[in-house]
């Protein structure tokens, strides 16, 4: 008997969730009602953050859903209209049920003194059903008689329906060996990290901030989690703590490794005299696309000699060559003072052979005196890559600010820590963090030469994302929110415009 004591006490502690209206009648009551999210959130207990994410369609839970739920029907019953309505519409018939409808019983009349049922002009929509209905309760439309209801509700979406109709769906049909991806408008790859952020905001009844929070505070481990599942069945096993040269190793508890990463910090020496409008472009995603980078497998190997292997990637000690461009572009391995042999990545190196070559001719090749390197591969996190970028994608298109912020923090600190962090004890490769770092700063560069073989005045590159412009930039660079796309940071203005005498007033009279 226990047992079924335990059951009813716990179907007496479940409630019925409160009903709301849908999103865009949430922010219509509060915009007629001249309240400002803050107004509202502050009166909810909760960030104005919180409340943009309801008014586009997220649904709080629990002890905030119940008072959202109040605070909206407290706001329709204020801005329902106070005036009767027309004789001829308050008289018109209703219409007759079917006589086989069993008769229910007898709902709220608009005539039986409450005041939150009223008469509509026209009928509208009922927020139980969707049909046509002839007043609203507390400002919501909806049929007084749940018979009209149950009597023009929809049929339920069984899952024969559901066969019968995917039976009659078109069937693609491939060439053998071709696998068939099906076509939908949600991604199935970010299917797992938008569960994620819906479950963290359904366990925050809706907090987006407190919901963000947690997000990002669990993104190490999540994104190892992630890296694992992208990976099951790749052809290389990720080798996550090999033996690590010394040059890769921190000098002292807070000082720095060997390695040269050639982080841009750069600006043009001068413009030509005149006034100049400089446009600050943002550079989307910049460690998310760089984790399309060659990496090493497997442990680091100790190699002499000037010959660069294309299969293998690592760190290499080399001495750079002159670079005579210093007026119009940045020197690609950075700012650096100090002149002779340096330890450089992969990406660095790659981007110096590449200058070097015949299709630039920008510089000499460098001369490479030793490496570190290993079997390397391209493609070793792509698929974590595309995950990843898929799911941005997917939380820019539906506003989602929550995930956006989630997957952000997934792949920056994936980076940040893979190194000699006490944040991520599972993956220990110095070697893979500085050349990703190095490959955005290469990109950076990259999109430098671009703009001024554009006809762009390169005015500042700076760190993974900065790229300062003179000219009519949009041309050269799509404007968005894609990786594959910039926005503008700034717009500012350089230079002075010349002095035209007989605009000022000057003139001569001699």
């Amino acid at each position: 008997m226990s047992d079924f004591d335990a059951i009813d006490s716990l179907l007496a502690s479940l409630t019925p969730q409160p009903a709301i209206p849908e999103a865009r009648v949430r922010r219509d009551l509060r915009e007629r009602a001249g309240l400002s999210k803050a107004q509202a959130a502050r009166t909810l207990g909760v960030s104005p953050s919180t409340v943009t994410g309801w008014e586009r369609g997220r649904d709080p839970s629990g002890e905030l859903r119940t008072k959202y739920a109040y605070l909206l029907d407290g706001l329709a019953a204020k801005l329902a209209p106070s005036t009767p309505p027309p004789a001829d519409e308050a008289t018109a018939p209703q219409p007759a049920l079917d006589e086989s409808t069993t008769s229910p019983a007898p709902g709220p009349a608009a005539g039986d003194g409450m005041d939150d049922v009223e008469a509509l002009a026209a009928p509208e929509p009922c927020v139980l059903c969707g049909q046509p209905a002839r007043h609203q309760v507390a400002g919501f439309p909806q049929h007084l008689d749940p018979a009209q209801c149950s009597a023009t509700a929809p049929a339920p979406d069984t899952p024969a329906k559901r066969l019968q109709g995917r039976a009659a769906e078109t069937v693609t049909t491939v060439p053998t060996g071709r696998r068939v991806r099906a076509a939908s408008t949600t991604d199935p790859s970010s299917a797992p990290i938008a569960a994620a952020v819906a479950e963290t905001l359904e366990a925050h009844e809706g907090d987006v901030e407190a919901a963000t929070a947690v997000l990002v505070k669990r993104a190490i481990p999540d994104a190892m989690a992630l890296l694992d599942e992208t990976r099951r069945g790749g052809r290389y096993a990720i080798v996550a703590h090999p033996w690590i040269p010394d040059i890769l190793r921190k000098q002292s508890a807070r000082g720095a490794d060997q390695i040269w990463e050639a982080r841009p910090r750069w600006t043009r020496p001068e413009l030509p005299a005149g006034w100049h409008e400089v446009t600050a472009l943002d550079i989307n995603g910049a460690y998310l696309s760089a984790l399309k980078t060659h990496l090493p497998l497997g442990q680091l190997e100790h190699t002499t000699g000037k010959m660069h292997d294309r299969r293998r990637a690592g760190v290499h000690l080399i001495t750079p060559p002159a670079w005579e461009h210093g007026a119009y572009l940045p020197n690609p391995i950075g700012n650096r003072d100090e002149p002779g042999p340096l330890w450089v990545t992969e990406p660095i190196l790659r981007l110096l052979l590449r200058l070097s070559g015949p299709k630039y001719a920008l510089c000499e090749p460098p001369e490479i005196h030793e490496s570190f390197t290993s079997g390397a591969t391209e493609s070793l996190l792509e698929k974590f890559r595309i995950t990843l970028k898929e799911a941005r994608d997917r939380a820019i298109a539906e506003g989602d600010e929550v995930m956006l912020e989630y997957v952000k923090a997934m792949y920056s600190k994936f980076v940040s820590t893979m190194g000699e962090s006490n944040y991520n004890r599972e993956l220990y490769r110095p070697d893979w963090m500085h050349l990703i770092r190095s490959q955005a700063f290469a990109n950076l560069w990259a999109k430098a030469l671009k703009a001024h073989d554009a006809g762009l005045a390169v005015v500042r590159v700076m760190g993974t994302d900065e790229l300062h412009v003179v000219g009519d930039w949009r041309r050269v660079f799509p404007e968005g929110r894609g990786v594959s796309e910039v926005k503008v940071k700034d717009v500012y203005a350089v230079g002075t415009a010349p002095t035209d005498p007989a605009a000022a007033g000057q003139t001569d009279e001699n």
